[in-house]
């Protein structure tokens, strides 16, 4: 695991970020953006799994060096929405959270579509 390093030449230090970090915000500002069902933690069996909230930086890769950022998320969406416009707001989201937390600059969010979810679908079903 490597960190990032912020050596401003202060008297006061250096500021190290751990990728985790970088890895669980994002996770977790992706999460929040309406239509996500949640992170992917691959393809098992043809279906892909849903990670739970503690394993949020699984369905995550970061690339991060002096500065700039990398993001590439793993989701899952619900059933119905409009996956482009999901996806543009997750980028929003995501960028705007790592920037404004960690003062790196976010060059990329790349969004992996892993598979749809019909679990709101089934309790719609249920409740009729």
């Amino acid at each position: 695991m490597s960190n990032i390093e912020y050596d401003n030449n202060s008297e006061k230090g250096s500021i190290k970020i751990a990728d985790d970090v970088v890895g669980i915000i994002a996770g977790l500002a992706a999460t929040e953006v309406e239509g996500i069902a949640g992170m992917s933690g691959g393809i098992v069996g043809g279906i892909a799994e849903i990670l739970g909230r503690k394993n949020l930086s699984k369905g995550v890769k970061v690339e991060v060096g002096e500065k700039e950022a990398v993001i590439d998320l793993y989701m899952i969406v619900n059933y119905g929405v409009r996956i482009p416009d999901v996806a543009w707001n997750v980028q929003e989201n995501v960028k705007k959270a790592i920037e404004n937390m960690t003062g790196l600059s976010v060059v990329e969010v790349n969004i992996h579509i892993q598979g749809v979810s019909f679990h709101t679908l089934a309790k719609e079903e249920d409740n009729k």
